[in-house]
């Protein structure tokens, strides 16, 4: 193949402009080069320790291995299996109270804070109680205002994350409001509806199918958030996971670790079918939608 050769440029033509200086370009990625080596070197890292890493995950892995891969018939071992199946299902329970305290009060909240359906001073006034509940972890919502009130124990676990997902669902639904199709709106305001039926019939439709698989995303954070709120005595499997770990009891950790891990995965799958169903149909093809769904989620856990 041969070569493309330049012609030059014909007589009397105007030159050709010069190519864009990349010297700004070149010193930003400069300054930003130097400015993650001095993060890397405040931080203090000990990266002199970074060849062991595999050594020693393999290490701890083999200690937490040997309750889960020890025979399940022995009764001590039996013991540890089900009292971790029994906390993981009290865990279960505390995200899904949490996911629908969550959701009751999300929704209107999601309407208060959109702006094509709510006056702007109920927007602004929704929208910052909106990203101050979201602002809290449930930590410290467990430990500054549910144990006082409710004391140690699965209740403060639930309603802990029940506050924290009214913040976040709360957004995630406002902000599917304001990307509702103005056509059936439009169509219900022209035949006479009053604001009620407005929302109920032409904005809600278009809505629900997102909302709900967002309470099912929600739902599975809970589970996770869930075994952290135990390390301060909320309930759940964290409960007792934080205590094995400290006494360094391997082998019970490993049951635990395993246990939440099955769980998880399990509840992941079956929610992840529910969420195609109702945003696609019985037979329809929502990867995309999910996708979207996830990333728009994410960005507000």
């Amino acid at each position: 193949m041969s070569r493309a050769t330049v012609l030059p440029p014909a007589p009397g033509a105007p030159p050709r402009p010069a190519p864009p200086s990349k010297a700004r370009r070149t010193v930003g990625m400069v300054v930003l080069a130097i400015i993650i080596l001095a993060c890397f070197w405040l931080v203090e890292s000990r990266w002199s320790r970074l060849p062991g890493f595999p050594a020693d995950f393999a290490r701890y892995l083999g200690f937490m291995s040997e309750g889960v891969l020890t025979d399940p018939t022995d009764e001590t071992i039996a013991g540890y299996w089900r009292n971790a199946l029994a906390l993981m299902i009290e865990s279960l329970h505390m995200a899904w109270i949490g996911t629908v305290i969550g959701a009751m009060f999300s929704l209107p909240m999601g309407f208060l804070a959109a702006r094509n359906v709510s006056p702007r001073v109920v927007v602004l006034a929704s929208r910052a109680i909106l990203n101050a509940i979201r602002a809290i972890p449930e930590l410290i919502w467990a430990i500054m205002i549910m144990l006082p009130i409710f004391g140690l124990g699965p209740v403060s676990g639930a309603m802990a994350l029940g506050i924290n997902s009214i913040g976040t669902l709360g957004k995630l639904t406002s902000e599917v409001i304001e990307g509702i199709d103005p056509g059936p709106v439009e169509a219900a305001r022209s035949s006479g509806a009053r604001q009620l039926q407005i929302l109920r019939w032409g904005t809600l439709p278009q809505v629900m199918p997102e909302v709900v698989a967002f309470w099912l995303y929600r739902f599975e954070i809970n589970i996770r958030a869930g075994a952290i709120l135990g390390v301060v005595a909320a309930g759940g499997i964290g409960s007792l996971l934080s205590s094995v770990l400290g006494r360094r009891l391997w082998e019970r950790a490993g049951i635990m670790l395993a246990v939440i891990v099955l769980v998880t995965i399990a509840v992941d799958l079956v929610s992840a079918r529910i969420r195609k169903r109702i945003i696609a149909g019985p037979s329809g093809d929502a990867s995309e939608e999910l996708d979207d769904a996830g990333t728009h989620a994410g960005a507000y856990v």
